[in-house]
């Protein structure tokens, strides 16, 4: 059978349980919509989480990072993990004990304000639109590769079938078709790390592995890869070489920003108790380790692997031939993946050799002087292609291929399904029924939900076709503007008494605010490319912050502003520092609020 075959067979069983799932879940009320009825246990739920959280920038294009980078993008590890510590403690509890369905209908109530509810509609349409730009980015690339067509091709045929499952389910549908997204997408993570480390280093377990021996040196694997990597003129792998002020920055943005995301936040109101909501988020951390501690594994010998391909005799000898790429099977998946647009290579000097090495190194210029290369002749290697390509890197077998092609499409899907369920829930629940016709019927209500979820799609395809950067890139946007703008209003609406209905508003759309203007200001107005003012690096930035760090600070604007403003206006009713004081104390903690 041959490899197409074989990735179509993966990928249509999985999708058939996915939308045979979808159906027998089936939404028919606006709580199973909204919330699965609130009748999920704690596992499925955190499972669920978890596959709702790995999304395609966790299992496409994080290892990539890692793998092209090093050490320093070992940011996203923490600052993802970090998050969810942060979530289970602070926030989850509290607010499935309040006991609403979305995130602005808690702003509205806790701030009783409808304009404090409208702004954070707003606040959450901005980061999961950005958000969901990163998964559309990753379903192209998954598509693009696995049917063999363009990535653009891929983009829209996968932003067909998220339509189909996600708007017929709803949460109820979503929750059970992400338990069985998250048990494909770890095993078509693990299986293929399991493989290369046995083959790189003997030890079945990558991560123990990446601390291994390599098997054909004797060598350290990372003393091995640290060393191909310098002489080929790029940076040592496990040092530390970026702006260390950026990479805390960066750190801190990414877990405020999970704690703040509203498709992860949603999750918590499905479950019976308060209790549970707390149990959930250790759960979901568990299932989310499994992934994050293979992760850097991944990068680490897919760098390699891939170096050792490029210079089959070493980094002394000669570079691979284009004939050996043509002819040798173990390079088959280089002329698979330039169908897609995504990978590249050009034989400049006319030598018959394809040259891979950092061009922008001096020593480098140097030795291609005198060698008469050209420059780097691996024109295009997309991050975002190297979980999906390893197993071929590798020369593993066709189903492990096949079942990462799976893997790779419920990551991106799972999460793209809680985005737009969340996009949905705030124009029609929070947007529609709670400022505009109040009156709606549950039917209608689910309509517009639906409706809100097919603009949402249509946009973030339209956006996927020319993403601001790779796809955990793109994500790390939108955790920045969460960070900014939804997470202090949550914690001050929780650990405050005294922030008022005008402070949090004010404090919403300054935080918003600056980190959208100085995100478009780096990447571009709308995302569109060459529309943007300053270079997004560190030495050309306008503040020498990154536009993908920028939501700390924010975050920092948001709290100051709204706490200066409160102080400034009236204090909150009593009944609301009573509700408050309700949220935050234990007591009755077991039977929560339902609010409905």
């Amino acid at each position: 059978m041959d490899q197409f075959t074989l990735n179509l067979l993966f990928v249509g069983a999985s999708f058939a349980l996915y939308i045979g799932i979808a159906i027998w879940a089936r939404a028919g009320s606006t709580s199973e919509f909204y919330a699965a009825g609130r009748g999920v246990h704690p596992i499925t739920n955190g499972m669920a989480t978890a596959a709702d959280w790995m999304s395609a920038a966790s299992f496409i294009s994080m290892a990539g990072l890692i793998a092209f980078v090093g050490y320093d993008n070992s940011t996203f590890l923490m600052g993802w993990t970090g998050g969810y510590v942060l979530l289970a403690l602070l926030l989850a509890p509290y607010l499935r004990k309040f006991g609403k369905f979305t995130v602005p209908e808690f702003i509205g109530d806790r701030f009783y304000s409808k304009t404090a509810r409208l702004v954070a509609v707003i606040c959450l349409i901005v980061a999961s639109v950005t958000y969901v730009i990163g998964q559309m980015t990753g379903v192209g690339v998954a598509f693009g590769r696995f049917l063999e067509i363009s990535n653009t091709s891929g983009l829209l045929i996968g932003a067909c079938v998220v339509f189909a499952y996600a708007v017929f389910g709803g949460m109820k549908g979503v929750t059970y078709t992400q338990v069985a997204q998250y048990c494909v997408l770890i095993l078509a993570y693990t299986i293929p790390a399991i493989f290369i480390s046995l083959q790189l280093t003997g030890n079945p377990i990558p991560a123990l592995g990446l601390f291994g021996d390599h098997t054909a040196s004797g060598e350290p694997l990372l003393a091995k890869l640290d060393q191909i990597v310098r002489e080929l003129g790029f940076n040592e792998y496990t040092a530390h070489h970026s702006d260390t002020f950026n990479m805390v920055l960066f750190t801190l943005s990414l877990m405020i920003g999970t704690a703040g995301l509203p498709h992860v936040i949603m999750r918590f109101f499905t479950v019976p108790r308060v209790a549970d909501a707390r149990w959930s988020a250790g759960w979901a951390l568990v299932f989310i380790a499994l992934l994050y501690l293979t992760a850097p594994a991944v990068g680490a010998m897919a760098r390699l692997n891939i170096t050792e391909l490029m210079w089959p005799e070493g980094t002394d000898g000669q570079a691979v031939s284009v004939q050996q790429i043509e002819d040798d099977a173990r390079y088959d998946w280089m002329a698979t993946w330039q169908k897609t647009g995504l990978l590249g290579w050009e034989d400049k000097n006319g030598d018959g050799r394809i040259q891979y090495y950092n061009d922008a190194d001096p020593q480098m210029q140097e030795k291609a002087a005198a060698n008469g290369w050209e420059g780097n002749e691996l024109t295009n290697f997309n991050r975002d292609i190297l979980v999906l390509a390893n197993p071929e890197i590798a020369n593993l077998p066709g189903w492990v291929i096949g079942l990462v092609a799976a893997g790779g499409l419920a990551a991106a899907l799972s999460t793209a399904a809680g985005l737009l369920l969340a996009i949905s829930s705030a124009v029609s629940h929070d947007l529609i029924k709670g400022q505009f016709m109040p009156e709606i019927s549950e039917k209608g209500e689910l309509l517009s939900a639906r409706i809100a979820m097919a603009v949402a799609i249509v946009v973030a395809t339209y956006l996927g076709l020319n993403p601001p950067g790779f796809a955990a890139q793109t994500v790390a946007l939108a955790f920045g503007l969460a960070a900014a703008s939804i997470f202090p209003a949550l914690m001050m609406g929780i650990f405050s008494k005294r922030v008022n209905n005008i402070g949090a508003v004010t404090g919403m759309l300054v935080g918003l605010g600056f980190t959208l203007v100085y995100i478009f200001l780096h990447k571009g107005w709308f995302f569109i490319p060459g529309t943007n003012s300053f270079p997004d690096t560190i030495d050309g930035s306008l503040l020498g912050i990154q536009s993908t760090a920028i939501g700390a600070i924010g975050a920092l604007l948001n709290f100051a502003t709204a706490m200066t403003v409160s102080r400034m206006t009236a204090e909150p009713p009593q009944e609301i520092v009573d509700l408050v004081e309700s949220v935050r104390v234990p007591r009755g903690a077991a039977a929560a609020v339902d609010g409905h």
